[in-house]
């Protein structure tokens, strides 16, 4: 595979009122994400609720996302676990269902050390029979956080191209894109954002995109940040973020994908509730969020 770059979505899984997925909707989503402009799509992951759905709904939802997609862009899908047995089954199906990549979280909870997290990610990767891996580093999540030191040396691994970088710590992207990028054994790795705030400060340090939560609504805008920011034009991809950038700060004002499902459902796009745990956007989130989005539609 090619080196990523881009606008991916960490596409939402819509929900009807009675908590069953969505599935028409689901289609829609993705082809309103392709009509957008988007560069990829990464259904299966935090955004798309994975922790609460079933495993015949997961392979539904990747069996949809397969043929609606029909090789357009990337397909990325969320096959992490905090139990590597669960990771490599989850990687197996994916491969087999015809995905593109594979996105892999930091096993949580368990907190493994070094050794642990080498061998985990070389087992899903073995498990993959070729399927290109991205790693997601997200401690807030995890509790586990991946430095650059350990993402180089996971960064050999062949099957790994990447890593979706959500520690928040600008210091430590900037380390992973100047050891992992163009030293991972000859190959292309590429280091996306998994912050939309700090999607243009990885651009100016030489990373590739995002994995965007915003992008589900703005699909367009987000694509034009990160292609400007790619291009060098720096004074467009600083519009394009500060233009954002309202509605960046209330789509997180309560546990992702809160608030953003809540949005896509005002716009009049399939969103619905979120499962259990996860409880419906608070009447106090509301008028923020709805201001912020009016402020980005506007633009």
């Amino acid at each position: 595979m090619n080196l990523l770059q881009g606008a991916f979505t960490a596409l939402i899984t819509p929900m009807k009122e009675d908590g069953a997925v969505d599935y028409d909707g689901f289609r829609r989503l993705i082809n309103f994400q392709l009509e957008g402009g988007i560069d990829g799509l990464v259904p299966l992951g935090t955004t798309g609720e994975s922790p609460t759905l079933a495993e015949d709904e997961e392979e539904k939802l990747i069996r949809l996302a397969v043929a609606e997609v029909k090789g357009r862009v990337p397909l990325i899908i969320g096959t992490g676990s905090n139990a590597t047995a669960s990771a490599v089954h989850y990687t197996k199906r994916a491969k087999a269902l015809g995905v593109d990549a594979a996105l892999v979280v930091t096993p949580y909870y368990n907190k493994p050390n070094d050794q642990g997290l080498i061998r985990h990610f070389e087992a899903v990767a073995k498990a993959g029979e070729g399927l290109p891996l991205i790693i997601y580093n997200i401690a807030s999540r995890t509790g586990r956080n991946i430095s650059a030191e350990l993402m180089e040396r996971l960064a050999k691994i062949p099957e790994i191209i990447g890593v979706k970088e959500s520690s928040g710590d600008i210091n430590q992207m900037g380390d992973i894109i100047r050891s992992c990028k163009g030293q991972a054994g000859g190959k292309p790795f590429t280091v996306l954002s998994g912050d939309d705030a700090l999607t243009l400060p990885l651009l100016a340090l030489g990373g590739d995109g995002v994995i965007s939560v915003i992008a589900n609504l703005f699909p367009g805008k987000v694509a034009a940040l990160v292609r400007a920011g790619l291009k060098g034009h720096g004074e467009e991809a600083r519009r394009r973020h500060y233009e954002l950038l309202p509605f960046i700060k209330a789509a997180f004002i309560e546990t992702n994908p809160i608030p953003i499902k809540a949005a896509m459902t005002w716009a009049g796009l399939p969103g619905g509730p979120t499962r259990l745990p996860l409880g419906p956007l608070s009447l106090s989130s509301e008028g923020p969020l709805r201001a912020a989005m009016a402020l980005v539609e506007q633009a």
